[in-house]
């Protein structure tokens, strides 16, 4: 079996700075044009880092994907639309960069846990993020897992002011209208691409109202999605379930993957 290898802290963004680094997973084989998969973490967009998702990258390349792993900038230093204008850059950065790892840039696909699932989502929904990064969404197919702030205008302004309700205002401003700007489903008539989405049974009420909201508007628009409650699974258990390479949610993914791909 081929050995996976490890690409790390690669710029993206002509910096120097570590929240505008990647790391890239691969199959060191000879098998040309494979996919790519573009993780972007969760964390309430003022936590996490692509170091902990080692073993993500790992799974995915052993299945023959090669998996971008990326850091972005996070609350408090900037707030949203800069967290999305970077994620954007490291989508870029893929598409001219990812045929070194014998994967396809037409083959770029996005995924995205919780906050790291919103901004996933926006880059792709709201064109502005790759206008300003001077390139064409290539995003292919897009995978949402538990995702949060779909829409965060809804959220906001009905949750209750905790330490998490302060936490996301330093993100997206305490103004009623900056929440409906960043919200991915105020987008959803920009969506071409197809989508897979999964939820927890046990995950926060706004993701179980806003992730099948998502899938309906999507079917209604007639594009290719699919939904699926992960049964007994809470929040952060929806991502680190699959620390485990057989983890269930690796096949569904894989094969939508190529199924997308196919055009089937």
């Amino acid at each position: 079996m081929a050995q996976v290898k490890t690409a790390k802290d690669i710029n993206y963004a002509h910096n120097t700075k570590e929240q505008n680094s990647l790391n890239v997973f691969y199959k060191a084989d000879h098998v040309e044009n494979k996919p790519v998969l573009i993780f972007i973490h969760g964390g309430s967009w003022s936590s996490g880092k692509k170091e902990t998702y080692w073993w993500l990258g790992r799974n995915f390349a052993r299945k023959g994907i090669v998996t971008v792993i990326i850091n972005y900038p996070l609350a408090p230093d900037v707030q949203y639309e800069k967290m999305a204008d970077d994620c954007a850059l490291a989508v870029k950065w893929v598409k001219e960069n990812i045929s070194t790892y014998k994967a396809s840039p037409g083959k770029i696909f996005i995924m995205g846990h919780s906050a790291g699932a919103h901004l996933a989502e926006l880059i792709n929904a709201d064109p502005k993020y790759f206008d300003h990064a001077k390139i064409k969404n290539p995003i292919k197919g897009v995978i949402l897992n538990d995702p949060f702030g779909l829409d965060l205008h809804e959220y906001l302004t009905t949750a209750k002011k905790d330490s998490f309700y302060f936490d996301f205002i330093r993100t997206f401003t305490d103004k009623p209208e900056v929440w409906k700007v960043a919200s991915p489903l105020n987008y959803v008539n920009n969506i071409k691409n197809p989508h897979l989405l999964f939820y927890g049974s046990k995950t926060y009420e706004a993701i179980k109202l806003q992730t099948p909201r998502l899938y309906q508007k999507l079917k209604a628009n007639h594009i290719p999605v699919e939904i699926k409650e992960i049964e007994g699974k809470s929040h952060v258990p929806m991502i680190s379930q699959m620390i485990w390479g057989g983890n269930d949610l690796y096949e569904e993914i894989v094969g939508f993957m190529q199924k997308t791909i196919s055009g089937k």
